[in-house]
């Protein structure tokens, strides 16, 4: 994995050096900027707070299942009329990108609320005229993207609010009412559909000055101030941590260095956990189709379904957006991040294997989908290269891949693992 080119001082940190330092860090999210062109995907490598781009003496090769067949870092697939982006090895930059030490800037992405999730049952007097309009929306949306990658650089400030989304929105209000008027024609009229007129970009090269980038709070996620306040000392739970002693809740008195968003262990991180959504909103996922075996180097599918986890945030950690951001719970109260799927060969079924070797496949998606009623996401794994037992797992990830948090202690987390023979 990549590692800063501008370490800490190994310097022990206590108290004091905490007090003078604490409410004057920002913790900056890294955005991955993706374009589509021509269904060749390009992935933007985007500089760390310190502008930490690397060097040739930096830089090492992806681990495998970083990039798709012909070497791109991300791909971008059609399902249910959405577009699926899946991000191969984390956000990992291929040799050629990072010996480059260029920040490439492409366009944003627009994502829009999804509309069938708030639909009811459609009467099929109605399905006709609402698959129509469905269709159109994603039609709007995909030509509101080509008109964004087409319009790099023109305009002032407000020209992609004034040019782009805000005709985007007049369109979709007008589409929207047309399918909440063909389904009331038979059944009852559905509510609020204007709601989900408004879009939004997502992987934005820069914060706008705000947020991450000096704003300072992270859009609710509250990094700044928090632990660095002060109230550790005291308890933070009506004096006492409900009477239990904690070893520790902040990196106050860690002697490790501070974690700096990229994935390098022996580090203490100080990002607040951030927003914990109720039981009955906190993720789970399934994996729901899968082979029991295939030969060496043959593709297969496997499909996932995901439940109250909005697959619309993703921090490329190999570009420094690992454990960076708190967790982050949309207006519904469900958590804001993606999901991650994994395939390795066992080197045994009877004992727990290393946890070092990077994995045969990986790839994190997220493709701005998901909600409280479960929804599928395919996903293409390109093959593994020898035979053997493969382990193909799935888990869940906030914006800044941490499994996402529960209420309760007893609740399992949002992951599945299957066994698939390799012939």
């Amino acid at each position: 994995m990549y590692r800063s080119t501008q370490r800490r001082s190994s310097t022990p940190r206590g108290r004091s050096q905490r007090s003078i330092s604490g409410r004057s860090k920002r913790i900056i999210a890294v955005l991955g900027t993706v374009t589509v062109f021509a269904g060749i995907v390009a992935v933007t490598q985007v500089s760390s707070a310190n502008d930490q781009l690397r060097t040739s003496t930096d830089c090492v090769a992806p681990s495998p299942g970083a990039a798709a067949e012909g070497g791109v870092t991300t791909t971008v697939t059609k399902e249910n009329g959405r577009d699926v982006r899946h991000h191969w090895g984390d956000g990992q930059t291929t040799l050629e990108e990072c010996e480059s030490d260029s920040t490439v800037v492409a366009a944003p992405t627009i994502v829009c609320p999804s509309v069938e999730d708030r639909l009811p049952e459609i009467p099929a007097a109605a399905r006709n005229e609402v698959t129509r309009n469905i269709e159109l929306l994603q039609t709007q949306i995909d030509e509101a993207n080509n008109r964004l990658a087409n319009s790099v650089g023109e305009g002032g400030p407000n020209f992609i609010n004034n040019a782009i989304l805000g005709p985007l929105a007049s369109k979709r209000v007008a589409t929207l009412d047309r399918i909440a008027i063909a389904i009331g024609r038979v059944a009852p009229r559905p509510r609020d559909l204007d709601d989900l007129a408004t879009c939004e970009l997502v992987n934005q090269p820069t914060n706008g000055g705000g947020g991450n980038n000096g704003g300072g709070d992270n859009n609710g996620g509250g990094n700044d101030g928090g632990n660095d306040g002060g109230d550790n000392d005291d308890g933070g739970n009506d004096g006492g941590n409900n009477g239990l002693e904690i070893l520790a809740n902040s990196c106050e008195n860690s002697n490790l260095d501070d974690h700096d968003g990229f994935q390098i262990g022996n580090r203490c991180v100080d990002t607040q956990m951030g927003e914990v959504g109720s039981a009955s909103n906190n993720p789970s996922l399934l994996i729901t189709e899968f082979p029991d075996q295939v030969n060496a180097n043959e593709p297969f599918t496997i499909r996932v379904s995901t439940r109250n986890l909005i697959r619309d945030r993703f921090l490329p950690a190999g570009q420094g957006g690992y454990y960076i951001e708190s967790s982050l719970l949309n207006e519904q109260g469900l958590t804001r991040g993606h999901f991650h799927t994994a395939c390795r060969i066992l080197p045994s079924t009877n004992e727990a294997p290393d946890p070092a070797p990077v994995p045969e496949f990986f790839v994190a998606t997220e493709d701005g989908g998901g909600g409280a009623q479960p929804d599928e996401v395919t996903i293409q794994v390109s093959g593994m290269p020898q035979t053997g037992v493969a382990q193909c797992s799935v888990w869940a990830g906030d914006g800044s891949h941490r499994v996402p948090m529960s209420e309760r202690a007893n609740q399992t987390p949002a992951f599945d693992s299957v066994r698939i023979q390799v012939n």
